[in-house]
């Protein structure tokens, strides 16, 4: 996996300005797009599109400085006006091309990304790989925008909003793995940027079988291969931990990548205050 995200960063660079052909760089390291997405984006701290308009506007700076003509700039980093890439030139820098180029600055350089491999998982991973026939997931759906660290407030306010006989009316539907009541996020887009928006289910999952009533959104799950991690302490952070060390422990360590598909997250057991819990943590993945 590190080398196929170095071999991203050098045909990144190689390619600055060019189209980039991501899903034949990941056919040809034997990945996913997808799965190479994820990682990236978990591993370099922004996703790979964010990485690339860095760099682009990085190199683009040199060209601007130079005096060459604004619109040919803009052309050269697959900008279709000069409008466009201004914009994208002052979102990186803090300045618009005509201030640098008269005052030589501010310039905010995006380095070449190098990823390389540390010794760590001094923490062993509580997981296990289990095979599921296909299930429905049934619950309450929303779209909600996708935050990294720290409790969710549009999901938490989804939840807060059901009366509390939607919860028992879930949990007696309840009748396959994972058990209980389920926190499921769905239509993540693979570059896993923050501030995106996701759907998010407070559900539960039952049987591809099971009649369930009309008034629940459902979320179909096909047949296939999730990896459980099991994890227990303070609640969202050793969750959001444990995700965080699947991209940078697990992964490269074990024979498997990610598949599309919801993750879901079932709460074992929580203190009353929810401030610590018990979880499983279930990913969609298929042998590497």
């Amino acid at each position: 996996m590190i080398a196929s995200l170095n071999g991203v960063a050098e045909y990144v660079e190689a390619h600055l300005t060019d189209d980039l052909d991501i899903g034949t760089l990941a056919r040809t390291a034997g990945t996913t797009e997808y799965h190479l997405r994820r990682m990236f984006s978990s591993l370099a701290g922004m996703p790979l599109s964010e990485y690339v308009r860095r760099r682009r506007m990085t190199a683009s700076a040199a060209d601007v400085l130079s005096g060459d003509d604004l619109l040919a700039i803009a052309v050269r980093y697959g900008y279709g006006s000069a409008e466009a890439f201004g914009r994208a030139f002052r979102a990186v820098h803090g300045a618009g091309p005509g201030d640098v180029r008269r005052d030589g600055g501010p310039l905010r350089t995006q380095p070449q990304l190098r990823f390389r491999l540390t010794v760590d998982g001094s923490n062993p991973m509580d997981t296990r790989i289990t095979d599921r026939p296909a299930f429905r997931l049934v619950g309450h759906a929303t779209r909600v925008p996708l935050i990294h660290e720290g409790a969710n407030p549009h999901i938490q306010a989804h939840i807060a909003a059901l009366p509390p006989e939607a919860h028992v009316r879930l949990k007696s539907l309840n009748d396959t793995q994972p058990e209980g009541i389920l926190q499921v996020s769905d239509d993540v887009e693979p570059d896993y940027t923050e501030g995106s928006e996701l759907t998010y289910l407070h559900g539960v999952a039952v049987r591809a079988d099971t009649t369930v009533p009309d008034d629940l959104d459902a979320i179909e799950i096909p047949a296939g291969t999730w990896a459980v991690f099991r994890v227990a302490g303070e609640y969202p952070a050793a969750l959001q931990s444990t995700w965080a060390a699947t991209a940078t422990e697990w992964f490269p360590s074990n024979p498997w990548r990610l598949r599309p598909g919801p993750s879901i997250v079932a709460v074992l057991d929580r203190s009353p205050d929810f401030l610590t819990a018990t979880c499983e943590l279930w990913l969609p993945v298929e042998r590497a």
